[in-house]
C-alpha cells in the first residue's frame, strides 16, 4: 500500500496539523463485521504524534520529501474480499489523497493463514507514582515490579497467531534539569494465558528496541529503529519501532505484549502504539480512542 496525501504540503500552522491522527485506517477481511486493523493513517505507517519524517525499515517505510510517502509492505492475505478504508475526522479541511494497492490472485490460500491486524492504544498520562520527596535516582531506579501489573498493553489478543512488532511513541512529560531518561521500563511478553515470570522478559525499553545506553540519534534498519528522538534531556516526542519478522513471537491460545512506563512503572508519561499480528480469525474485537483523545500533545 502506497499513500500520499495532499496535506503533506500544509505548513505546521495549518487549521489542523494534528490531521494525521484525525484520519483513520480501516481494513476489513473476508467479510467480517469487526475491523482487523484500526489505527490513525501516521501511526499505522510507523512514525506517531501526528508528524512525518524520512524513514526505512522492511515491512514500513516514509519517503521524501519529508516522509510525505507512506509505504506499508505487510502482507494481507484474504480469501473471500478485502475492505480497506480512509475515514476523515477533521472539522474544517477537505482531505485530498492518492494511493496503490497491489495484489495478487491465486487459485486457493495456504491453510490456515492468518488474517493481518493492527491496533492503536494510548495511555495519556500512563499511571505512575509522584516523586515528591525522592531523590531523582530514588525517583527513577525505586522500587520492583514483579507482577507485571499496571505496565503499558501494547497488545491483547485472543486465538492462534504471531505477534509481528510495534510502533511506540512516547512524550516525555516530566519537567526537569536532572537526569530525565524515560526509557528504564522492562519489556514483558505473556503468551497463553501464563502468570508472572513471562516468557520473555527485557531489559529495559533501549535493549527491546535493539538500541542501547539511552539513545537519542534518529536511525532506521530493517527491523529496528528511532524515526524521532526527542529534544534536550530525552523531552518531547520520541517514537520508535521493532518488527519481529525474522523473529515472529507465537501463540496458540493469548499474547498480552507490555512494557513498562519508567522502571517499575514510576513514570506519567505520554504513551501511545501501535501493533501488529497476524491470528486465525474471529479476533477479539477492538476500539479506538475517540478524535479529541487522540490528539498528540504539543512538544
Amino acid at each position: 500500500i502506497t499513500v500520499a496525501n495532499e496535506h503533506m504540503d500544509r505548513t505546521p500552522n495549518s487549521i489542523e496539523p494534528d490531521f494525521l491522527r484525525r484520519l483513520l485506517l480501516r481494513m476489513y477481511w473476508d467479510g467480517e463485521e469487526e475491523p482487523s486493523v484500526l489505527v490513525p493513517v501516521g501511526d499505522f505507517f510507523g512514525v506517531g504524534h501526528a508528524s512525518t519524517t524520512n524513514f526505512v525499515s522492511a515491512p514500513l517505510q516514509m519517503s521524501p520529501e519529508d516522509g510525505k510517502s507512506f509505504n506499508s509492505f505487510f502482507h494481507m492475505p484474504f480469501a473471500d474480499g478485502a475492505r480497506i478504508e480512509v475515514v476523515s475526522e477533521l472539522e474544517h479541511e477537505k482531505v485530498l489523497f492518492y494511493y496503490y494497492v497491489d495484489y495478487e490472485e491465486f487459485d486457493e490460500l495456504e491453510e490456515g493463514l492468518g488474517r493481518f491486524h493492527a491496533q492503536w492504544r494510548r495511555e495519556n498520562p500512563a499511571d505512575g507514582v509522584g516523586e515528591k520527596g525522592q531523590s531523582n535516582e530514588e525517583f527513577l531506579f525505586g522500587g520492583e515490579n514483579v507482577t507485571g501489573e499496571g505496565n503499558y498493553a501494547i497488545l491483547e489478543a485472543e486465538g492462534r497467531g504471531h505477534y509481528v512488532g510495534c510502533v511506540l511513541n512516547i512524550h516525555n512529560l516530566r519537567e526537569t534539569n536532572q537526569w530525565n531518561w524515560y526509557g528504564e521500563g522492562d519489556d514483558m511478553i505473556f503468551i497463553d494465558g501464563e502468570q508472572w515470570p513471562p516468557s520473555m522478559h527485557g531489559t529495559g525499553t533501549e535493549d527491546y528496541f535493539n538500541t542501547a545506553w539511552c539513545p537519542q540519534q534518529e536511525y532506521s534498519a530493517p527491523y529496528h529503529g528511532i524515526t524521532l528522538g526527542g529534544g534536550d534531556n530525552w523531552g518531547g516526542h520520541v517514537s520508535l519501532y521493532r518488527f519481529h519478522v525474522e523473529d515472529p513471537v507465537t501463540f496458540e491460545r493469548s499474547i498480552r505484549v507490555t512494557i513498562e512506563h519508567g522502571h517499575a512503572n514510576r513514570r506519567s508519561d505520554d504513551y501511545s502504539s501501535v501493533a501488529y499480528w497476524y491470528q486465525a480469525e474471529p479476533h477479539r474485537s477492538f476500539s479506538i480512542e475517540p478524535v479529541e483523545r487522540r490528539i498528540p500533545r504539543q512538544p
